[in-house]
């Protein structure tokens, strides 16, 4: 069986969590994390027994795809050239800070032949898959997010960030 060799670009709270998953699968060789920090690359380099890199250039002849956990702010920086090397890119929500951006890194797929999947993961989860069955045609929407806030994912405003999940599961 050829295993799917993957990297993790960035790995701060969501890459780590995307490089937890990757070393866990039986069909996936995780080939290593990248991060500018070169002690946080170290580190879950150590945890899930792969490779540091701290410049995402050097993984892209040794891998089929990449997962993309980086601040959205540089989101089309680190995609275009993986997708441009024809590397598979898996793409943390929200795919870019503005529709231009966005447009850039889907013509870098067309152009590459990359595939590009944005990771609206919470479409994926238990309680959304069980609802999705249940709610036909709903008359009125309200959300509501409960959680402690984390220093992390400020780069782009609260809709961006969060309310994207609320959107996509509509």
């Amino acid at each position: 069986m050829n295993r799917l060799r993957v990297a993790v670009i960035g790995v701060g709270h969501l890459g780590r969590f995307h490089a937890a998953k990757y070393s866990g699968m039986k069909e996936v060789d995780l080939v290593g994390v990248v991060d500018i920090d070169s002690s946080r690359a170290k580190a879950a380099a150590a945890e899930f027994n792969t490779n540091a890199f701290t410049d995402y250039r050097d993984v892209l002849d040794l891998v089929d795809a990449v997962s993309i956990a980086v601040p959205t702010s540089v989101h089309r920086d680190v995609a275009v050239p993986c997708l441009k090397k024809k590397v598979a890119v898996l793409l943390e929500k929200p795919m870019a800070s503005n529709l231009e951006e966005a447009k850039e890194i889907i013509s870098a797929a067309d152009e590459g032949g990359s595939t590009l999947q944005v990771g609206h993961l919470e479409r994926f989860n238990p309680v959304i898959m069980e609802l999705s069955g249940r709610i036909k045609r709903p008359m009125f929407i309200e959300a509501h997010r409960i959680s402690p806030f984390t220093n992390r994912g400020i780069d782009v405003d609260v809709i961006l960030d969060l309310m994207i999940h609320d959107i996509d599961i509509i």
